[in-house]
């Protein structure tokens, strides 16, 4: 269980689901091939993943756009003559959306998890719990240097 914590984590830290995640310009290696290296993916396991990251972007997307629609009928009815029945109703549907989401996120990072062998699932978590301890030291530095201010 753990393991899929950090890969959850090692995709967020690498953008994957990020629009732009397959293309980016400058001829800067992706995060596909960033994952490819850190863990040596091979090319048909990098094409497997692109193929499993395209594959559901789009309906992710269009749920993010659903959500934001949502999120902005919720905020509108911050006013003086509310309707609570429509506050509910949007709240509603915007946590069966963000579900939803989550749902397909969460398959996807199972599916591209999936493409992993053994030995490449370990050196993820090697470098995923190397990553974590960096970003818990980056923030004592960070509060030590708020305390002394």
């Amino acid at each position: 269980m753990k393991l899929v914590k950090l890969f959850g984590t090692a995709l967020i830290a690498l953008g994957l689901s990020s629009p732009a995640m397959a293309q980016q310009s400058g001829g800067q290696p992706d995060q596909v091939d960033q994952l490819a290296q850190m863990v040596g993916l091979s090319d048909d396991q990098q094409k497997e993943i692109r193929g499993i990251i395209e594959d559901m972007q789009a309906e992710i997307q269009e749920l993010q756009g659903e959500a934001q629609q949502l999120q902005q009928q919720i905020q509108a009815e911050i006013k003086p003559d509310y309707d609570e029945d429509t506050i509910r109703d949007n709240a509603e549907k915007l946590g069966d959306v963000t579900g939803e989401m989550t749902a397909l996120s969460t398959l996807m990072q199972a599916k591209v998890d999936a493409v992993f062998t053994e030995e490449q699932r370990d050196e993820l978590n090697k470098r995923m719990q190397q990553m974590q301890q960096q970003q818990r030291q980056m923030q004592q530095q960070q509060m030590q240097q708020q305390q002394m201010q």
